[in-house]
């Protein structure tokens, strides 16, 4: 891993509100991220774009509030801050009508943009932000950078398909995957439908990847490294909602990452943070870090 920076990583693409049924929540996986990125003690800026409106007004006095660096946040004159209308089903689980076109849709390059992703050590994207050519485009060259390359897929159909897929997958030097995720990966790239170790070797070799994760919901985790697999259990938690969980999760696991923690530790650190942030409401509830660490001591 090269030199530490100052600002140690970068999530790109969407940021946005959450519209629930009692009412809207900041939201969008990269903010997520670095949400709890920021909360962990790791400083990580914002890679986006918002319209001028009330809306994004909002979301750019939030990431004051929490402290998160915006020096890549973009406004958009013609296109409104992103929304999502989420419904809630059978009690917790969530799904997402994503409304298109939005500002996030377009974010752009800019010249002194890529030497300051280089400074960073992650770049943090999804594929739900390449919907669109214009963000596409942009995101694909600044993944020309030196930072280690993390891709959280985020199947959200019709938003992506084999093609896209693949070029995001060989950009990617870390990759998460959940175990839906996974086995459609399997499908699309007629891979192994063996075990879940055979699944993950052929995404790696395939795609040149160095590190899988595998997120399994209450069933833990899983930490694939070169040759070397690791395994955690979860824990059963009195689950508010699922918003936020899996990046929650993924936040813990570059903090440890960052800090080169052991891999055992870096897995149960990133299960206790996403079975936390699935006991709060939304993606980017108010906690104090001590809270989270009570609850990651008392879970293992």
């Amino acid at each position: 891993m090269k030199e530490k920076s100052t600002i140690p990583a970068i999530c790109f693409g969407e940021i946005l509100w959450d519209m629930l049924p009692d009412g809207p929540q900041p939201g969008g996986a990269p903010l997520n991220v670095a949400y709890h990125m920021n909360k962990l003690g790791m400083p990580t800026s914002i890679l986006s774009k918002v319209g001028k409106d009330v809306q994004g007004n909002e979301l750019i006095a939030l990431l004051d509030h929490w402290g998160i660096d915006r020096q890549f946040l973009q406004s958009d004159t013609d296109y409104r801050t992103g929304e999502v209308i989420a419904k809630m089903n059978n009690g917790n689980e969530v799904s997402y009508d994503i409304l298109f076109p939005v500002a996030w849709d377009y974010i752009e390059k800019n010249s002194g943009l890529k030497d300051r992703i280089n400074a960073a050590s992650y770049i943090v994207y999804g594929s739900l932000a390449s919907r669109n050519e214009t963000t596409r485009e942009s995101l694909f060259e600044l993944l020309k950078t030196d930072a280690i390359k993390v891709f959280d897929i985020n199947l959200r159909p019709p938003f992506i398909g084999q093609d896209l897929l693949k070029a995001l997958l060989d950009k990617a030097d870390i990759v998460k995957f959940n175990q839906a995720e996974l086995e459609m990966a399997q499908l699309l790239f007629r891979g192994s439908f063996g075990n879940e170790a055979s699944q993950v070797r052929f995404i790696m070799e395939r795609f040149n990847i160095k590190e899988v994760i595998l997120t399994k919901g209450e069933s833990g985790a899983s930490y694939y490294k070169t040759d070397n697999a690791y395994h955690s259990w979860g824990s059963e938690v009195k689950v508010k909602d699922t918003i936020g969980s899996g990046d929650s999760f993924l936040a813990a696991f570059l903090a440890g990452h960052y800090l080169n923690e052991s891999p055992e530790i870096i897995l149960k650190s990133a299960i206790a943070m996403g079975g936390f942030i699935a006991t709060k409401k939304g993606g980017c509830p108010e906690y104090d870090l001590e809270e989270y660490k009570a609850f990651r001591n008392q879970m293992f």
